[in-house]
């Protein structure tokens, strides 16, 4: 009997075991909140002080908070470490709120990140400034990105889109109030591709006008017409487009200078035009001309593009320029265009130069996180911007048909603008089983 109890009590030991690595593997998220965080907000307790003491995160006391542990509480004068405002456990982490000490700044804490990292056990720690002199320590127990899986509350609104998870396990959204102009860079299998469609379904179901730039012939834009007010798969075709644009622009801000505001978020609603987002698909084939008579068709296209990016922020016109290398080498314009690009995010690439293209200008630190991104991540990219911060981010995997599908049912949201009709996709209604028929509609010049 005795014999028997002992082999069930050891089954059920190492039953146990291998349902904690099981879940640990398979169900990270239930192993975070079952193992992970009770056993991390343990070691970070005891071991908050002398880690921070270690990694150089502590200043010493004032001279009268000295005197006083010195000769009133008769205690041993130590440093001090950032003051814990506040510890939350999430699904994926652990939040800690730290009121910083006077010589100490986030920077500081955010170059000791990794051996924080190491010390508390913990898959990756972000630092984030909350306001002056807190931080927030953004820990996440596992790899976020292994698995994507969005935050419930993350949904397009008022001209923000979420697009990917960042690897605190928050939402990487794309706001064009804040970054109106965006570059996205990788290579071939990179998830640029997914990143773009995970854009086009959170833009389709806002109140947008929404122009498709893909000279290679539609095949990645094309499915996308319902929801579509333009589409261009010629350099020819697009030359016109960036035309009509521009003139857009222009009455846009006699429009503004009529009703005596800066930009169209100012006007009444019955007043303000619709916001137009112009999405280009591999933006070198715009730039590179076989020929000397393709010169002034590609000077007519650069200079359009650079005057919406310099200007047309103020009148609800947004560029998304994507391509899988973007520099000096495509000629005249590249540089000035890429400068007025707020926004970038930057996949794997095949070189380290074309992830300085993309980033060293704003955020250097972030080239080698760029260039070290594994193949076997498609998706997984570096989103910066001009303040200089940056984060590692992955789009969730999201088919062409489920993007399709979107478009179709959010088609009554296109909006009437009558300078892009010549250029509006004909998209006859089909099965949603059933491949979608394009079948661009002439232009006229």
């Amino acid at each position: 009997m005795t014999d028997l109890t002992m082999w069930l009590e050891a089954t059920a030991g190492l039953t146990a075991a291998g349902g904690v690595g099981y879940a640990k593997v398979r169900a990270p998220r239930a192993y975070w909140a079952l193992v992970g965080l009770p056993t991390t907000l343990t070691r970070f307790g005891y071991t908050y002080r002398s880690t921070m003491d270690v990694c150089g995160l502590t200043v010493q006391p004032s001279g009268l908070r000295a005197f006083m542990t010195r000769n009133v509480a008769r205690r041993e004068v130590q440093p001090v470490p950032p003051k814990i405002r506040r510890v939350r456990g999430t699904s994926t982490g652990l939040r800690v709120t730290l009121r910083l000490p006077a010589g100490l700044e986030p920077a500081d804490v955010t170059a000791a990140s990794e051996r924080l990292r190491h010390a508390w056990g913990v898959h990756s720690v972000t630092v984030v400034e909350t306001k002056p002199g807190f931080i927030e320590l953004r820990m996440t127990g596992y790899d976020v990105l292994r698995r994507v899986r969005m935050p419930r509350k993350a949904a397009p609104h008022d001209m923000i889109v979420p697009v990917a998870l960042r690897e605190d396990g928050t939402a990487f959204e794309r706001d064009y109030r804040k970054a109106p102009m965006a570059l996205t860079l990788g290579a071939n299998q990179s998830g640029k591709s997914m990143y773009q469609r995970n854009l086009i379904k959170g833009l389709a179901q806002l109140p947008v006008a929404l122009v498709g730039v893909d000279c290679k012939r539609g095949v990645e834009q094309s499915g996308y017409a319902p929801r579509l007010s333009a589409l261009v798969t010629t350099p020819d075709d697009a030359a016109s487009l960036f035309g009509i644009l521009v003139a857009e622009m222009e009455d846009r801000f006699d429009l503004l200078s009529k009703q005596g505001a800066s930009d169209i978020w100012e006007l009444p609603d019955a007043l303000r035009p619709v916001p137009v987002v112009v999405l280009v698909d591999e933006v070198a084939e715009l730039f590179l001309i076989s020929s000397k008579k393709d010169e002034e068709r590609r000077e007519r296209i650069v200079t359009g593009m650079i005057r919406l990016a310099q200007m047309a922020r103020a009148v609800g016109i947004y560029l998304e320029i994507c391509g899988q290398r973007f520099g000096s080498d495509l000629g005249k314009g590249a540089t000035m265009l890429r400068a007025q690009l707020t926004g970038r995010v930057v996949h794997r690439v095949n070189d380290k130069q074309t992830a300085e293209m993309g980033l060293a200008d704003i955020a250097p630190d972030a080239v080698p996180a760029a260039s070290l991104i594994q193949m076997d991540r498609p998706g997984t990219a570096v989103a910066a911007d001009t303040s200089g911060g940056w984060s590692k981010i992955r789009t969730p995997a999201v088919t062409q048909e489920e993007v399709v599908a979107v478009c179709r049912k959010y088609a009554h949201l296109v909006p009437d603008l009558p300078c892009l009709e010549p250029f509006r996709p004909y998209a006859p209604a089909a099965p949603a089983d059933s491949p979608s028929l394009v079948k661009p509609r002439p232009v006229t010049e």
